[in-house]
């Protein structure tokens, strides 16, 4: 017979695993700030890129982040998100910098094959511009190694060659939180505090930080449409298809991103401790649940991250 563990026991446990987690978050945080000259923060909005502001916090101080956030816009962002990521910036006195897909295509770098393709694969043009534009050394993101295979294989602290593509196989290692940091000119780094956390961990932590998040991440009406297996939100972007019709359902998202590729998911989760409760018994993972662009092969993440991508 399994032993009982007290409700309590298990929070004290909970608590611990939750400690270790952010120790590590905030000590990677620190070594970017240490090591590089011009690092950045991705920060979309989003669950984990406020996990991650959180604990950025927590390892210099409300108010004196030592490097700017970087918002690579697609132009089809959720406006409770880009209304939250200039909100939650402004808040914190910190410099926001957003660059956008849409100048990258009357540059003439990007371009779509037509009007309605989504612009999500596009943000690694826009991306590697913005990093020669300000020559960024390191570029802290909130990729989990729980999201998808390609995430799974990559290292805290993953190096870029000058093109701005990741090598797979030619990967750093990483023992005893000793970090490879050099660099060749133009080269840069990729890093990610919460590889370790899983999406359990980071509602956990926003549940017991009391972390405040975009409306559309908890439970409310929304019209959408089934495709695939997926509830595809009915904007102006993403309109129903011939004989397609709109219902109205309680959704919320579990991840945010280009509105074109983002799904919600049928929740009654109207908090963060409901969303725990719910996450605990989820089978597909976030992205399998919600991104229709990472549907078309197992290997379309890791081809993109090879390109330039997050």
């Amino acid at each position: 017979m399994n032993a009982r563990v007290e409700p309590h026991l298990l929070g004290q446990l909970s608590n611990r695993h939750l400690d270790a987690l952010e120790e590590e978050a905030i000590f990677v945080l620190r070594e970017v700030a240490g090591a590089f000259e011009r690092p950045t923060l991705l920060f979309s909005g989003g669950k984990d890129s406020l996990v991650l502001l959180k604990c950025a916090e927590k390892a210099f101080g409300a108010g004196r982040l030592p490097y700017p956030l970087l918002m690579i816009d697609t132009g089809h962002n959720f406006p409770e998100v880009t209304d939250f990521r200039d909100y939650r910036a402004k808040q914190l006195g910190a410099e926001l910098v957003v660059r956008s897909v849409e100048d990258s295509m009357k540059r003439g770098t990007v371009r779509l094959a037509h009007p309605g393709e989504s612009r999500n694969v596009h943000q690694s043009v826009t991306l590697l511009e913005a990093i020669e534009e300000f020559r960024f050394d390191a570029l802290i993101g909130g990729a989990r190694r729980d999201e998808e295979k390609a995430r799974a294989k990559e290292r805290i602290f993953s190096h870029r060659d000058s093109f701005g593509q990741w090598q797979p196989k030619a990967q750093r290692p990483e023992l005893w939180t000793l970090f490879n940091t050099r660099l060749q000119p133009g080269e840069h780094f990729r890093v990610f505090p919460i590889s370790n956390w899983t999406e359990l961990d980071v509602w956990q932590y926003i549940e017991r930080e009391n972390i405040e998040l975009p409306s559309i991440y908890y439970a409310h009406q929304r019209q959408v449409v089934e495709r695939k297996g997926l509830l595809v939100p009915v904007t102006e972007l993403t309109p129903p298809r011939d004989g397609e019709y709109p219902v109205t359902r309680t959704v919320r998202f579990r991840t945010v991103g280009d509105i074109t590729c983002t799904c919600p998911v049928a929740s009654p989760a109207a908090n963060a401790a409901e969303v725990v409760a719910e996450t605990l018994a989820v089978e597909v993972s976030e992205r399998g649940a919600t991104r229709m662009d990472d549907k078309t092969s197992d290997a379309s993440m890791e081809k993109r991250k090879k390109d330039g991508y997050f």
